[in-house]
């Protein structure tokens, strides 16, 4: 199926999985918004993936820089129909709770949670006025409530579970607007933050992702976690 008509923002596009969903979303024939912190980043990732991408420059964990992006691409674009809220971070591998190191608690929040967030309230109006939309916040099963029964990682968890509860209240309330709202867990994969013995490469990562963002006009799947096309439990 393509999608010649439909814009996708594509958060933390620069490399690994988002470069990955970004090339995926081309060949499938939607315009790309490759968002990455450095400008430079975002139109070296452009170069791979070929014409239909356009480098924008956004940093999730500025205000600021969320809305000056968005007032960017729909100026280039007229509209942003698709977004896949990728870009993310864990930084604390080593901590066990109860031990919380704040700074760290903070910084991973602010990205994986209220990043997402920050940029949701930025496209979403636009996406229900057109009366059509597709949010993919990409979580982990490390976030799941179901699964959970470890404490590594613990900053990196919460926010994953918080970035879940986000998932279902946003797709709560815009059901019957046209905007579906979903989470995708792309498994362990081979990137920056998987490492490189992670059995997954980057386009079986992407591949969930790059499905919930292109599920066709009349689906009414929303508000569901899925891990290889399948529902996972909260």
């Amino acid at each position: 199926m393509q999608h010649d008509s439909r814009t996708a923002l594509v958060t933390g596009g620069a490399r690994g999985i988002g470069l990955e969903i970004g090339r995926q979303l081309a060949d499938l024939g939607l315009r790309v918004l490759v968002a990455a912190r450095k400008s430079e980043a975002a139109e070296e990732a452009c170069c791979v993936i070929g014409p239909a991408a356009v480098p924008l420059a956004l940093d999730v964990t500025s205000a600021w820089s969320v809305t000056e992006a968005v007032r960017e691409a729909r100026e280039l674009t007229g509209g942003i129909d698709v977004l896949v809220n990728n870009a993310g971070v864990s930084l604390d591998r080593e901590l066990r709770p109860p031990y919380v190191d704040e700074d760290i608690l903070r910084a991973t929040l602010d990205t994986n949670l209220t990043g997402a967030w920050r940029v949701a309230q930025a496209v979403v109006p636009g996406m229900v006025e057109a009366g059509y939309g597709r949010v993919v916040n990409v979580t982990s099963s490390y976030g799941s409530l179901a699964l959970m029964d470890s404490g590594r990682h613990p900053a990196y968890r919460v926010s994953k579970t918080a970035l879940n509860a986000l998932t279902r209240m946003l797709a709560a309330e815009l059901s019957g607007t046209g905007v579906l709202v979903n989470a995708a867990d792309p498994g362990w994969t081979r990137s920056g933050m998987g490492g490189p013995s992670a059995p997954r490469g980057p386009r079986e990562g992407a591949d969930t992702p790059v499905w919930l963002a292109t599920l066709p006009e009349g689906d009414e799947t929303t508000g569901g976690l899925f891990a290889d096309r399948r529902p996972l439990a909260w």
